[in-house]
């Protein structure tokens, strides 16, 4: 078996997903996603601490991707016009070619309570992150925390759209849509997400 080779953790991504769409994630194991792969299960192992880290890794890039499109926001930016620049800071993570992946990784997790629950904790997370960037910004409680939660359910709404089937448009194009939504419900005039 190959010890290791470039792209090993992509490779085990792509077939673990695979596997989890075709048997279901309870009943693959990590020495399966392995042997797909042709490394060892302790290959495996020194990518992802376990099999639910194959559908969650890059957390920590993910979070950052928003954060860097907020540091974008100038300095007298107001709370929505800080949370649309976090989220076009996150849309190059989404790029209309990870869509099919984005897509096949939902539809596993849908099927999975224990996934669906990470999931959700994961945007929890988001949620925070942004709420202690944007008090960090000197944006007082509770509008950071509204501000936060806000960015991500329109994050959340945007990629559910984005990932159904026949839908055509970009993140970037979706997320605009969904946050002026939010700026009609609110009376505020939403912040364009798009550059320009």
């Amino acid at each position: 078996m190959v010890r290791w080779e470039p792209g090993t953790r992509e490779r085990l991504q792509a077939a673990a997903l695979e596997l989890f769409a075709t048997r279901g994630f309870e009943q693959t194991t990590a020495a399966e996603i392995a042997r797909a792969v042709g490394v060892t299960e302790r290959t495996f192992f020194r990518n992802f601490s376990d099999k639910r880290e194959v559908l969650f890794h890059g957390q920590e890039q993910f979070l950052r991707a928003f954060i860097d499109g907020m540091d974008q926001a100038p300095a007298d930016a107001s709370p929505l016009e800080l949370i649309a620049s976090a989220l076009r800071g996150a849309a190059p993570f989404f790029p209309d070619e990870r869509r099919p992946y984005s897509r096949l990784r939902q539809t596993v997790i849908d099927q999975n309570p224990p996934l669906q629950e990470r999931e959700l904790h994961k945007l929890a997370g988001l949620a925070a992150t942004i709420a202690a960037a944007l008090r960090a910004r000197g944006i007082a409680e509770p509008a950071a925390t509204l501000a936060a939660q806000s960015a991500a359910t329109v994050f959340g709404v945007s990629f559910a759209q984005w990932i159904r089937e026949g839908e055509t448009r970009s993140l970037p194009d979706i997320t605009s849509d969904v946050l002026r939504e939010l700026g009609k419900l609110t009376g505020a005039a939403a912040p364009a997400t798009r550059p320009g």
